[in-house]
């Protein structure tokens, strides 16, 4: 296995935990493995290892364009994300009024939707 599977593997679980991961992988068929392995590789191998923004800047980066972007399933695994990362619900709060201001306030409202149960129950 190539380093930036096996680096992107491990920062995939760090962040977002190996139920999540262990279930991704069980869910793997001969047509999701090649995406399986891109993902791991370049989002998790290549990208979220980078030195230049911590985990905590690229988790908030991250729920601000998968909220602009309406991603509530994505979202909502990116916000357990940000958590096992260290940001605060406060600070998920301050992103989603970011989007708000710049990407409109339906995809904010829905953020916060998406996002409330998640964090009343943690």
């Amino acid at each position: 296995m190539s380093s930036s599977f096996e680096d992107g593997m491990r920062v995939r679980r760090e962040v977002l935990g190996d139920e999540h991961v262990d279930r991704a992988v069980a869910d793997t068929d001969a047509f999701t493995a090649d995406f399986q392995d891109f993902i791991t590789r370049y989002a998790w191998g290549e990208v979220w290892t980078r030195p230049g923004l911590d985990r905590r800047v690229r988790s908030c980066v991250t729920l601000a364009m998968l909220a602009a972007l309406g991603q509530e399933h994505e979202l909502a695994m990116h916000v357990r994300a940000a958590l096992r990362n260290g940001v605060t619900a406060d600070e998920i709060k301050e992103v989603l009024l970011q989007v708000g201001i710049y990407a409109g306030l339906p995809a904010a409202n829905r953020a916060f939707a998406v996002a409330r149960p998640i964090l009343a129950s943690d």
